[in-house]
């Protein structure tokens, strides 16, 4: 739907005075062409679960640290792709990058969607899911269990309906909206922070902020409301624009430590 394309457009718009004058950072046409098709939902419609990149995380855990480390790879893969001036390479980490970024902070990836998934399969994880029908169909050990797991995932307020029905209004809600809430702008104080506490902190703080807000449940409970769409433009969405700016920026600071 175009949603993580906007978020780099205007992250990257946010970024663009904050580079130093010597640094060769990708354009954003370099950029979105890792997006979409190949992208990682591109990979994810195309391939097995095993190895896809998986962009949930729950923010009532701090042990749950594998999207977090996920984006410290594409941040430390994308200093040195900076530092080689491999501009194919740096934009597809600053893409994929920025793609687990928005993931992480969108609150439909704050849900257990793992462990609900493993239940509706009978205990079996995720990776177990070697085939494109495997990854849609939920299986039963009755003919009427099948039934009803692939109801309880893709029925009417099911868990995959729910899914993508919230993320279908992110899209629609930011459609025409400008996203600019100069509070939440990347700027100067950002880096700041970046430079005294590092990426990881800022992140959390940020998510934990979107969690507070509990626009998942409310979407549970509601559907999309008029008050969803306005956080959505005016909080959420600009929250994340500024997290995408500050990882991209992370890893220029890192770029410019090695060069030092």
């Amino acid at each position: 739907m175009g949603v993580h394309q906007r978020i780099d457009r205007v992250a990257k718009r946010q970024l663009r005075p904050l580079i130093p004058h010597d640094v060769h950072f990708p354009e954003i046409k370099q950029i979105l062409h890792y997006e979409g098709k190949n992208g990682p939902d591109g990979i994810k419609r195309k391939s097995p679960a095993k190895d896809e990149p998986w962009h949930f995380i729950n923010p009532e855990d701090p042990n749950d640290t594998a999207l977090l480390d996920m984006i410290t790879e594409h941040q430390e893969n994308l200093a040195a792709a900076l530092q080689e001036e491999n501009m194919e390479r740096a934009a597809f980490e600053a893409a994929w990058m920025a793609h687990a970024i928005t993931d992480g902070l969108t609150p439909a990836h704050h849900y257990p969607f793992e462990a609900k998934l493993e239940e509706l399969r009978g205990g079996e994880g995720i990776e177990t899911r070697t085939s494109a029908k495997g990854k849609i169909l939920m299986p039963g050990e009755t003919r009427l269990e099948s039934i009803g797991n692939n109801w309880e995932f893709w029925g009417t307020k099911g868990v995959m309906t729910t899914h993508l029905s919230f993320e279908l209004g992110v899209a629609v809600a930011i459609s025409t909206a400008k996203l600019t809430n100069v509070h939440h702008k990347f700027n100067g104080q950002d880096i700041a922070a970046l430079e005294a506490h590092g990426f990881r902190k800022l992140y959390v703080d940020i998510m934990n902020e979107v969690h507070a807000m509990k626009m998942y449940d409310e979407f549970q409970k509601k559907g999309w409301t008029r008050h969803l769409a306005k956080e959505t433009t005016k909080e959420l969405v600009p929250l994340i624009i500024k997290a995408v700016a500050a990882g991209w920026y992370t890893s220029i600071m890192e770029y410019e430590r090695q060069r030092a």
